[in-house]
């Protein structure tokens, strides 16, 4: 699938392969509905610790969606950085990403 530079680096949908943002629609769409049930349980009060626990399955469920969006700009967008001289560009996007990752 063929790249293209935008202000910002490559875009997503040119740079994501077709299973690879399916897996993130997907990953998205449960995160949504288990953001819709937080809000039911909220709603209806339910017991602390259930909120908790629904919470924690909405942040790793957008874990996983970093770690899709991380991987493919590392295999792609700074990669092509790299080969195409723009290594400090890639190294800070690079930093950049791991200290977002990282909170």
């Amino acid at each position: 699938m063929p790249l293209r530079d935008t202000l910002w680096g490559c875009t997503i949908r040119l740079s994501m392969e077709t299973r690879n943002t399916k897996n993130i629609l997907r990953r998205l769409s449960i995160a949504e509905g288990q953001i819709r049930g937080l809000r039911e349980l909220i709603a209806s009060g339910t017991y602390c610790i259930d909120v908790i626990t629904q919470t924690s399955a909405v942040k790793q469920a957008l874990s996983g969606v970093e770690d899709i969006l991380l991987e493919n700009h590392l295999t792609t967008c700074a990669l092509r950085q790299i080969q195409k001289g723009q290594e400090k560009q890639a190294i800070e996007e690079i930093i950049k990403v791991y200290k977002l990752k990282r909170r």
